[in-house]
């Protein structure tokens, strides 16, 4: 049966390598399941049913990439978009998690419609590379800000808006700990880097006192306090367009650059060089997307964590099935999710924020008119703190300098379109 419906053979893999790269994966990328409860939570939404929501959308979305598409990719709530929807859209723009959460399903409903009426790829290949460069390590900043604020180092100051914590005390000590353990094991190839250094941070604190340990396995909280609560009328609303755009623009590149980074280190790509059953991959993405939403949680998106079980051998969808039923058995691991403290997540944070600046490095600084759009986009977003204004001020940026240097064939109608709708957005609704 499995042969039948993976097809292993062809795949050069057996079940022996498909389930040693599923627990790879899922080691990897298992932090997401303390990290985003303790992200989402900061808006009021109950940390019990975020923790299940997080498990039960992640397996979802694996088990549907893995059994329609076959494809060893795995999925979760986003890194990133998880602080967007807690610290900008419900934190500073001042709407409910309900209104959020809505948002995200229409994103993730125009993301299915993208897939199906295959609009996907003009939409890929019409933006900028110097903008989805900017993107990512804007992301990468925002994230690093995030992190650095929950530990205590960067605190608000009334004369320079921001300054230096007390580092001396020990959350902070245990967040710098944690940080560069991280980037060590990580650094040797350590499968399960990031969750070895949360969980040591964590056991360290409770050697401390400083967290009570209240058990290690029990029944699943109840998910009832955020399944089927969002608000789509309220995600309506035309101030959240810019909102809903920037969920649905940064999973659509998010999930294409995992799926092709990823094939390309598995050589699942045909000869042509192109990814086969991308649209059903791209759908269930946006299939998990909707699921997320509706159980509570944030934008749900293919993680580049699944590279590390395509590195252990993995090729086929079972690779992917392995990891969901991995997720499905964290559900029973609420107690120890719920006594991690932010300080302990924050250098998961901090160590995500490294890897997606990277990106910059592929910039073209020889020319101002790529450099500068790149810039802005990555320094408005933490400055501002809303990827959906980085987004916005590198479009604009870029349409603009383009033009007024002449170099009107970088332009193409859909950047000039999205960056005259930014700008109608500015100044008839004002910033976020």
């Amino acid at each position: 049966m499995l042969e039948r419906l993976f097809q292993l053979q062809a795949h050069g893999t057996d079940i022996r390598k498909e389930v040693i790269a599923g627990i790879t994966t899922f080691l990897t990328m298992a932090y997401i399941i303390v990290v985003n409860p303790s992200i989402l939570s900061a808006t009021g939404m109950d940390f019990g049913a975020v923790f299940v929501a997080t498990c039960i959308a992640a397996a979802i979305g694996t088990l549907i990439m893995g059994l329609w598409a076959n494809y060893p990719i795995a999925l979760a709530p986003g890194m990133g978009l998880n602080a967007f929807f807690s610290f900008t859209v419900v934190g500073s723009m001042g709407y409910s998690w309900q209104v959020a959460l809505g948002a995200v399903f229409l994103s993730g409903l125009i993301f299915f419609l993208l897939s199906i009426f295959k609009v996907r790829e003009w939409i890929i290949n019409s933006i900028p590379m110097s903008l989805r460069f900017g993107i990512s390590a804007g992301i990468g900043f925002f994230l690093a800000l995030i992190a650095l604020k929950n530990a205590g180092i960067v605190v608000d100051h009334p004369a320079t808006l921001v300054g230096l914590g007390d580092i001396k005390v020990a959350e902070s000590l245990l967040f710098f700990g944690g940080f560069v353990l991280i980037c060590a094991l990580s650094f040797r190839q350590i499968t399960g880097a990031v969750m070895i250094g949360i969980i040591a941070v964590t056991a360290i604190a409770m050697m401390l006192g400083m967290v009570e340990y209240n058990g290690f396995m029990s029944a699943p909280p109840s998910l009832a306090p955020t399944f089927m609560e969002l608000d789509i009328a309220g995600a309506l609303n035309v101030g959240m367009i810019s909102v809903v755009f920037a969920f649905l623009f940064v999973d659509l590149f998010d999930t294409s650059g995992t799926l092709i980074g990823a094939a390309q280190r598995g050589g699942l790509l045909d000869k042509d060089g192109k990814l086969p059953r991308l649209g059903r991959a791209l759908m269930s993405d946006s299939v998990a997307t909707m699921s997320g939403a509706a159980l509570g949680t944030s934008t749900t998106t293919s993680y580049i964590e699944s590279t590390a079980g395509i590195s252990a051998g993995g090729r086929t969808g079972l690779t992917a099935v392995v990891v969901a039923v991995l997720f499905l058995a964290c559900l029973l691991l609420s107690p120890i999710a719920s006594i991690i403290p932010a300080y302990a997540t924050a250098p998961a944070l901090l160590y995500v924020a490294v890897l997606m600046t990277g990106g910059l490095k592929l910039v073209d600084w020889d020319d101002i008119t790529d450099a500068a759009p790149a810039v802005v986009t990555a320094l408005m977003m933490p400055l501002t703190f809303s990827i959906a204004n980085g987004i916005a001020f590198g479009f604009i940026t870029y349409a603009i300098v383009k033009a007024l240097s002449g170099r009107w064939s970088d332009l193409n109608p859909s950047v000039v379109i999205i960056a005259i709708v930014f700008v109608l957005k500015f100044i008839f609704l004002g910033g976020e």
